[in-house]
């Protein structure tokens, strides 16, 4: 196929890329710059430029592009700048796509869109959420309606928390880990949507090649796991004790209403991966921890 990347240079991005490739399918990146390479096309979602051109014979596209929901504290500012631009950038995919008739639209999401769920589990067709993350999802997927209405196969991927050998979640927490310094957050009780790198970028793969697949599916492996199963997992993979428990008030002290992101969570089970058929390459925490950790 040809497919079409917004979003390219990011830690998903950048491995999607490269598996689509080596998967011999043709690969055009997005870019907001001048172009500087024969598979850049340039494009500029602010201001909704995106030239026709750049999906011409595109057989899907995948848009992965947005500020990182995480990175920053979420002021008021912040939260405006968050929903403007990933609900911003999605219209003009949507609208290019339905303008150029290319038929598959797979567009990023996450589980934030349940809100949080304790420890019932939660599939595609749960509801969504009523805080600010699952409106934001709610949002951003609504955004589709373009491709979706000029009869674009759309792909909602609601990912869970990507265990990377480098950046993402694991990227963030080893060195605290490395000092001692891990532990669990408020109760631990709080379920983490897990999925390792490689099976996140084999299901994207999975749902472009795969033409039975539309709406909502849950990038998230097998056997979610509490906070608390999640510490002391990390802190085996990679020898360290993690005895410390940081308190919720603190962390919201810290972190304002970005807390609850890691104080919540959703038990979220991959439906409608397993129903078609995928196989998880890492279907359990440990499997992934040790692929990322080489251990």
């Amino acid at each position: 196929m040809r497919v079409v990347v917004a979003g390219s240079s990011g830690l998903i991005g950048t491995s999607l890329v490269a598996g689509l490739r080596q998967a011999e399918h043709e690969v055009v990146r997005l870019v907001r710059r001048t172009p500087a390479a024969p598979d850049e096309r340039s494009w500029d979602p602010d201001s909704g430029k995106l030239d026709a051109e750049a999906l011409e014979g595109a057989d899907a596209v995948v848009n992965l592009s947005g500020p990182g929901i995480g990175d920053k504290r979420w002021s008021p500012e912040r939260k405006r700048h968050l929903l403007q631009a990933r609900v911003r950038s999605t219209e003009v995919i949507a609208e290019a796509v339905a303008a150029a008739g290319v038929p598959v639209l797979a567009n990023a999401s996450a589980v934030g869109f349940y809100g949080d769920t304790g420890s019932h589990p939660v599939t595609e067709t749960s509801p969504p959420g009523t805080d600010f993350l699952a409106s934001l999802c709610r949002r951003w997927e609504a955004a589709t309606a373009p491709a979706a209405d000029a009869g674009a196969r759309v792909v909602l991927l609601r990912s869970g928390l990507v265990i990377s050998p480098s950046g993402g979640l694991l990227g963030q927490l080893r060195p605290l880990f490395s000092l001692m310094l891990g532990g669990r957050l408020g109760s631990g009780t709080q379920y983490m949507p897990w999925i390792s790198l490689d099976d996140e970028i084999a299901a994207i793969r999975f749902v472009l090649e795969n033409p039975d697949v539309s709406g909502p599916v849950n990038l998230t492996g097998p056997a979610p796991v509490t906070n608390a199963q999640f510490t002391r997992s990390l802190g085996e993979a990679l020898g360290r004790p993690a005895p410390w428990i940081v308190p919720g008030f603190a962390l919201r002290i810290a972190m304002g209403e970005l807390a609850d992101t890691a104080l919540t969570g959703q038990r979220a089970m991959p439906t409608v991966l397993e129903a078609h058929g995928f196989t998880f390459q890492h279907p359990t925490l440990g499997a992934a921890l040790a692929a990322a950790t080489g251990r």
